[in-house]
């Protein structure tokens, strides 16, 4: 049986990921720099808060995974999730750019509160968001043009929070009254991003019924997650992906004002908006990045996804290592290059996703349970554990090699922050080339996989 989705429940589905890229691709781009320049704490304390909190909001994915499995409601297993958290995952996110007028400790605690329940906010509706697509319908292919359309909204929506951001900053605030313009500019998107949930809620649907419903122990679906060989290659080539992601993304703000020294150069007026070269370039990756997204599907569909993901990742490797040769005056290839890098970027993460709606087919037919969100939790957790390994070593190195925020850096910190666009990436990608080379499943096992699934639901419901 193949499912056909309409377009219209496709765009609803992109949606969501657009919601969550907005506010993640804040994070990863802006929320060190806030720290440490706006909201005022050291960068080796803010990379040791990232790793604290990402390690146990890592470990809670996988409960909202278990919970969302055993959830039944009229809606669905999943999208009750979107409905209710819309609003709560708004309203943190602004706490979490929110300044406080307290002491130095004040501020950390403070910090430490906001952003742990910004993550594990952000877990409780993106893992249910992402086990939609296991349950949406129970075609590989279809599930890969799923994973392109959300992808490509995700990237819009990264696009239009990085072009848009900074400005608004200015706007709200300039440089007279930072903290306020960095509020509200977060609560412009924060409104943006609920109700983009509230639109997915709408106009998606859960097809894919269990051959029947979860009945065993916490204890027995995680035996059987841990014994799916699959899922740990891509747990692995997940948080490889993430690293390489969340380095470059959180290191181009410093690589901009403190290498390049972005004041030296006019400003770039679009649309009547004037941006800085650094909100230029992130904004252009994600154009690029939809770019790949684009191209994932019909390449995957071709050569299969495991040798795409390899060769994106493998070019993405080279075009690192080159990217520390640049000098600050090297703005055209500079740009180029993050042109280029993006659109590798960009073609993983659908595949991934794909991968995973893959995993949990094949983990129902080994085990009998399909426990889908506990699968796709792992996808979250992955993500986030990649990414405060990222930004945890972000901040470590940058205290490292010296750097002090607002002021002119040495030559040991300047290394430093080329080494974040180059070298530090590039040993994510080779990790993730590694993982990913492992993979079994391929597109001729995945057939055998649906067709037999598909057999033991028919004699289920007969």
């Amino acid at each position: 049986m193949t499912t056909m989705i309409t377009l219209k429940e496709k765009i609803g589905y992109g949606l969501g990921d657009m919601a969550s890229s907005m506010f993640w691709k804040l994070f990863g781009s802006y929320l060190m720099i806030f720290y440490t320049d706006v909201f005022g704490l050291p960068a080796a304390v803010v990379g040791t808060m990232f790793l604290i909190t990402r390690v146990w909001d890592s470990a809670f994915d996988p409960i909202v995974g278990v919970i969302a499995d055993r959830t039944q409601t009229r809606w669905g297993k999943f999208r009750p999730y979107l409905l209710y958290l819309a609003v709560p995952f708004a309203l943190i996110g602004i706490f979490t750019f929110t300044t406080p007028q307290l002491s130095d400790t004040g501020k950390l605690v403070y910090a430490y509160i906001t952003y742990s329940l910004m993550m594990m906010v952000y877990s409780a509706i993106n893992v249910p968001y992402a086990s939609l697509l296991g349950v949406m319908s129970p075609d590989p292919k279809e599930r890969n043009t799923l994973s392109t359309y959300r992808m490509t909204f995700a990237y819009i929506g990264s696009f239009i929070a990085l072009l848009l951001f900074m400005p608004m900053v200015n706007l709200f605030g300039g440089a007279e009254d930072e903290q306020r313009g960095w509020m509200l500019s977060v609560v412009v998107i924060a409104v943006m991003c609920a109700v983009l949930f509230y639109l997915c809620f709408a106009l998606t649907r859960e097809r894919v019924k269990p051959i029947r419903e979860v009945q065993g122990s916490l204890k027995d679906d995680l035996r059987d997650l841990l014994h799916n060989r699959p899922w740990w290659i891509l747990l692995g080539a997940g948080v490889a992906a993430l690293v390489f992601n969340s380095i470059r993304d959180g290191a181009t703000v410093y690589y901009f004002k403190y290498f390049v020294v972005e004041e030296d150069y006019s400003t770039v007026s679009l649309f009547g908006v004037s941006f800085v070269l650094s909100g230029l370039y992130l904004a252009v990756g994600q154009a690029a990045n939809i770019v790949g997204v684009i191209l994932a599907a019909p390449v995957s569909n071709r050569i299969g996804k495991k040798n795409t993901y390899m060769g994106a990742m493998s070019l993405a490797t080279i075009l690192s290592v080159i990217f520390y040769w640049f000098g600050k005056g090297d703005i055209a290839l500079i740009f180029v290059f993050q042109v280029l890098i993006s659109i590798c970027a960009g073609s993983i993460f659908p595949l991934l996703w794909s991968m995973y709606a893959d995993c949990a087919d094949y983990s129902e037919l080994k085990t009998g349970n399909r426990a889908t969100g506990l699968i796709f939790s792992s996808s979250s957790m992955s993500q986030k554990f990649g990414w405060a390994i990222g930004s945890a070593l972000t901040g470590w190195l940058l205290a490292y090699f010296g750097f002090r925020a607002n002021e002119v850096q040495s030559v040991e910190a300047i290394h430093g922050i080329k080494m974040f666009l180059s070298w530090l990436p590039a040993v994510g990608t080779v990790l993730s080339v590694i993982f990913i080379s492992m993979y079994p499943l391929s597109e001729k096992r995945m057939k055998e996989v649906t067709s037999e699934l598909e057999k033991k639901r028919q004699t289920a419901q007969s």
